[in-house]
């Protein structure tokens, strides 16, 4: 798994958002009601209102953070190389505080690989983050369960993939719909 190294100040915890990549942050390819990442750095296409949605979530002072699972990586379908350098990009973009990749395979049996909460409590340790104080927002199941199992909000983005269906505090769109859902659960627990 690769995390940032960024430190926030350690005698505070602050809230946070945490992003899935593919489908959330980028738009992914769906074949046959499945979503696919991007294979190369050309093929990234931002979700459209994504960078503004947030800014607004910067400038209310929440943290911005990408979880990921790669697992072509170990599957031998992509290239660890390729996958960084698209990660690279959308954080430069979208100005995330951190991105955490899995490249394992559910084989692997690794404690990063979504559904666990890995990625998110790494972040978190490394960031001064509150998690029952911060939210992920998802489009697939792992995701949101991730999410819950760190202790966090969860907001579903439901393209209606051919896939089980999660049950999250929000459901929307994409996360420009869920932007006001989201800084209202922030809210509420005392931004």
């Amino acid at each position: 798994m690769g995390v940032s190294q960024i430190a926030a100040p350690a005698d505070r915890a602050r809230q946070a958002v945490f992003f899935d990549r593919d489908g959330v942050l980028n738009a992914a390819a769906v074949r046959e009601g499945k979503p696919y990442p991007p294979a190369s750095l050309d093929e990234v296409v931002l979700i459209p209102g994504i960078v503004e949605a947030c800014g607004a979530l910067h400038e209310h002072g929440i943290l911005l953070f990408c979880t990921t699972n790669q697992p072509d990586v170990a599957r031998g379908k992509a290239q660890r190389a390729d996958v960084e350098a698209i990660n690279r990009f959308i954080a430069d973009a979208i100005h995330l505080d951190g991105v955490a990749a899995c490249f394992h395979d559910d084989v692997d049996n690794c404690d990063c690989r979504k559904p666990r909460p890995g990625m998110l409590k790494d972040l978190a340790a490394l960031h001064g983050v509150d998690l029952r104080h911060s939210v992920m927002v998802g489009d697939r199941w792992r995701d949101i369960e991730a999410g819950s199992r760190a202790g966090c909000a969860t907001v579903f983005i439901d393209y209606g993939y051919d896939e089980k269906r999660p049950s999250a505090d929000l459901v929307a769109r994409s996360v420009p719909e869920a932007l006001p859902g989201i800084l209202k659960l922030l809210e509420g627990m005392g931004q």
